[in-house]
């Protein structure tokens, strides 16, 4: 136990389990970071052998020892224990990774009785799991077994209005399925209990089996949630029986799963006897419900009902509120894990897609050395890859299989001109058009998420309602009866106009008050739309982003330009990003935002709690979260409120200081410009992680010399005129202008959405060879040719660099931009400002886009 003082202001214990590090956090009252832990799979745990924390084969199998995370869990202890004061942590809130647990029948049906003289690894050894080695989100082996589960329920329409979600290969459905088909019958048999990682996790801490969330629940598969009033939401017998086989098998699953937590604002039990006396811990510490991670990302940055929670990683995710339970293929919609018994319930819509740091790192590989260059290939290429209007190019890298409508689709695909080729002319197209087909994924998706309604409409979204009136009912949107699975497919992949009936129809029994739709209007109907590609106020307010991805400038940029919204970055992760800003986990002695939200769930929890059985206000005491009237204490205002007020009072106190992001040092805005080390890898987590460099070793990258390369791959030929100079705008906004101040021409509701007139108005200095050519030139037949990989020439060898006498660069990550009080103040930064003239060429884009897409969908080319 750390020597010195053992009383003092609270402090509250976040833990993340992440696919490559278990993380932990710690914050005071006011939230304000005051210490950093964390155990390292690959580099402290060696004996295990995995790559980012997981062993990859060939194929679509990921998978992670559980033996590990009970080792890690020790070692965590022991550094919580020997350099801080555990005796002042009051509350322990937490998530992890979404995988599953497969306990052996022998420690059921309780949870297995622990000596504080033995380490936690001696007393679970790996025979304590009937699975030893559990697939981990990356894995897409059971996806097929998901399609059948979603074909056995009638659709991915049913299956949606059924369980809340259609089939992915990561719900815990699909992956009971496959186990009982594919695997030996001796693990099926073995089985007692089965539990996700994030309650996995909290059982650890609580010695004694936890229960779910609803949240959780919902994110299986098997749970039927009912948003009507004095409805009972329950584990569907039905979905049971079809993975088991049997109605008998299906009773037995449901004995695995155990019950599900209801009601996520209160306490799920003390600490452990074994945790206490082993590691210093205070008998009445409290353990908060623990949730998956990119909820609990989610929760770290408290969006406003107008906001967009953008996460880039191994697998991308956009998170939203929701004020409607309105299940559809569409999206997936998770109650929101916190929230008080007597609020109007909360929900979160998600979109995901599987196939995000690994094309990213693939197309590093291929066409570039490093990061660096990406990341200006990025930044100098115009939009949609070509300045002229009508020759735009799209690429698909669907490396696996994905969520619905390209659940059947895997490959890569590039179009010029509307035609499939196997490789573009100019090679240095090809990371700008992954990242705007990424990005335009979302953008489109939204739009078709926001039409059912499920958002609801806010005065604070977008200046204004996000949606119009209407009269249907978003069951239009999601009855199966109007047609067939495949005649549904087809509608959905041609993006052609809902058809609205004349009259409304009623909800689903398990859906919410039915909200105000939006009815496509004359424009979307001629673009064969379901919505306007050009209207921006049902878009996002604000995009708040996380994860490697965001720490280029590039990109960045990018999500400003298609969303036309400004773009906020936690200051932990700016901070972070100077230091290593390729890697998903964050740089020694900063703080994860998975961890930062589990301790401020404890946090709130411990102050309801504290103000329910002592009657006081909560945070009474010393620190400047404390105080009298604290919404969360009187039962007024719900996790972002309070979570909120707790950051406005400490900004108050402390004479506006910013929040500090890492363990000893002072509150930052993302310092101006870069460092010399950088990580040589796209995220601990992705899975090609053959390339050298893993970790935070420093390479140099010669960017002139590569660009040369590049030139003489594309026949000497260059993006188009006008990128260097002050003339010659492109009309869609180069990435990399400065924000400036608009002034004249929109209305002031639009001031907000503006980066400049024209992004071209700034001139943009490159280091590389003069880009003049506005011609293209068929590339070498060796590289063009049969889509081969140009690695031959182009960034062969891992980390390489150039060999000429010219000046290094590394990459520069993003830096803070000028930032409002109400944003700083929550510990966030602008790095990405709204351009509407960028956004415009992203809204002509989007038709062309949704056309190919559906031709995939549809398997036409």
């Amino acid at each position: 136990m750390a020597p010195g003082q053992k009383s003092g202001p609270a402090l509250f214990l976040g833990l993340e389990l992440a696919t490559d590090q278990l993380r932990a956090s710690i914050i005071d009252e006011s939230l304000e970071l005051v210490g950093v832990e964390c155990v390292d799979f690959d580099s402290e745990l060696p004996e295990y052998q995995t790559q980012g924390g997981i062993f990859t084969t060939p194929g679509d199998a990921y998978t992670t020892p559980v033996d590990m995370w009970v080792k890690a869990l020790d070692f965590l202890l022991e550094k919580l224990a020997r350099n801080h004061d555990v005796t002042r942590i009051k509350a322990i809130g937490g998530c992890a990774q979404y995988a599953v647990v497969w306990w052996k029948s022998t420690p059921i049906p309780s949870f297995p009785a622990l000596d504080p003289r033995l380490p936690l690894h001696s007393q679970l050894p790996p025979n304590t799991f009937s699975l030893a080695n559990t697939p981990v989100a990356q894995d897409t082996s059971a996806h097929t077994h998901a399609l059948a589960l979603e074909a056995l329920l009638g659709g991915p329409d049913m299956m949606a209005a059924r369980v809340g979600t259609c089939a992915n290969a990561s719900l815990l459905s699909a992956q009971l399925l496959r186990v009982r088909e594919s695997w030996t019958s001796d693990v099926w048999a073995r089985t007692g209990k089965i539990q996700l990682a994030s309650t996995f996790l909290a059982s650890m801490m609580v010695g004694e089996w936890v229960c779910m969330g609803e949240a959780e629940a919902c994110a299986t598969g098997m749970w039927t949630h009912v948003a009507a009033q004095g409805g009972q939401s329950h584990w569907d017998d039905g979905v049971l029986e079809i993975i088991g086989g049997s109605r008998e098998e299906g009773r037995r699953i449901r004995s695995w799963l155990g019950d599900v937590d209801m009601v996520s604002g209160r306490k799920t039990a003390n600490l452990s006897r074994y945790i206490c006396e082993r590691y210093g811990f205070e008998p009445d510490t409290i353990v908060t419900p623990f949730t998956s991670d990119y909820l609990s990302v989610y929760l770290s940055v408290c969006p406003s009902p107008g906001d967009a929670v953008l996460s880039f990683g191994p697998m991308d995710t956009l998170m939203t509120p929701a004020q409607h339970y309105i299940p559809t293929r569409l999206y997936s919609l998770f109650p929101h894990p916190a929230q008080d018994v007597g609020e109007k319930r909360r929900y979160i819509a998600i979109l995901t897609s599987r196939n995000a740091d690994v094309p990213r790192a693939l197309v590093r590989d291929m066409y570039t050395k490093s990061w660096s260059a990406f990341d200006r290939l990025v930044a100098i290429v115009p939009p949609g890859g070509s300045i002229g209007l009508d020759d735009k190019l799209f690429s698909f890298w669907l490396l696996q299989a994905d969520s619905f409508p390209l659940s059947h689709v895997k490959g890569i695909y590039r179009f010029e001109t509307g035609i499939k080729v196997n490789e573009f002319r100019d090679l240095r197209a090809n990371p700008r058009c992954l990242l705007e087909s990424q990005v335009l994924s979302f953008r489109v998706r939204w739009s078709r998420m926001i039409s059912t309604g499920v958002l609801g409409s806010s005065v604070n979204r977008s200046r204004g309602v996000n949606v119009q009136s209407g009269t249907p009912s978003p069951a239009t949107f999601l009855s199966p009866s109007s047609s067939s699975s495949s005649t549904s497919l087809a509608s959905l992949s041609s993006l052609t106009t809902l058809s609205l009936p004349s009259s409304s129809s009623s909800l689903p029994s398990n859906s919410s008050s039915t909200p105000n739709v939006s009815v496509p209007n004359a424009r979307a109907t001629t673009l064969g739309l379901s919505f306007d590609p050009y209207d921006y106020t049902p878009l996002p307010y604000r995009i708040l982003v996380t994860g490697a991805a965001a720490n280029f400038p590039s990109v960045a940029n990018l999500v400003g330009d298609i969303f036309n919204a400004p773009v906020f970055m936690p200051n932990t992760q700016i901070d972070s990003a100077q230091v290593v800003p390729h890697r998903n986990a964050p740089a020694a002695g900063f703080a994860s935002r998975g961890a930062l939200g589990g301790a401020y769930y404890a946090r709130w929890i411990w102050g309801k709690e504290r103000h329910h059985h002592s009657g006081t206000a909560v945070g009474s005491g010393s620190g400047v979260g404390g105080g009298a009237g604290s919404g969360a204490g009187r039962g007024l205002g719900g996790f972002e409120e309070e979570i909120r007020r707790l950051h406005g009072k400490r900004w108050v106190a402390s004479g506006s200081t910013l929040l500090r992001t890492n363990v000893g040092g002072t509150g930052g805005m993302g310092g101006a410009g870069g460092m010399g080390g950088s990580g040589g890898n796209s995220g601990t987590s992705t899975p090609y992680a053959g390339r050298s460099g893993l970790g935070s070793t420093v390479f140099a990258e010669e960017d002139e010399d590569e660009m040369e390369e590049m030139e003489k791959n594309s026949g000497g030929n260059a993006m188009g005129s006008g990128i260097g100079g002050a003339t010659g705008s492109t009309g869609g906004g180069l990435l990399m202008a400065p924000a400036s101040v608009f002034a004249g021409g929109f209305a002031d509701r639009d001031l907000g959405r503006m980066r400049t007139l024209t992004g071209a108005s700034s001139d943009i200095s490159t280091s590389g060879p003069s880009l003049s050519s506005s011609t293209y030139a068929t590339g070498d037949a060796t590289v063009g040719a049969g889509g081969s990989s140009p690695s031959g020439g182009v960034g062969a060898g891992a980390g390489a660099s150039g060999s000429g006498s010219t000046s290094t660069t590394t990459l520069t990550p993003v830096t803070a931009l000028p930032t409002s009080d109400s944003e700083a103040q929550i510990g966030l930064a602008k790095v990405a400002e709204a351009d509407v003239d960028a956004f415009m060429t992203y809204a002509a884009i989007v038709p062309e886009y949704c056309r190919l897409e559906g031709m995939l969908c549809k398997s036409l080319v």
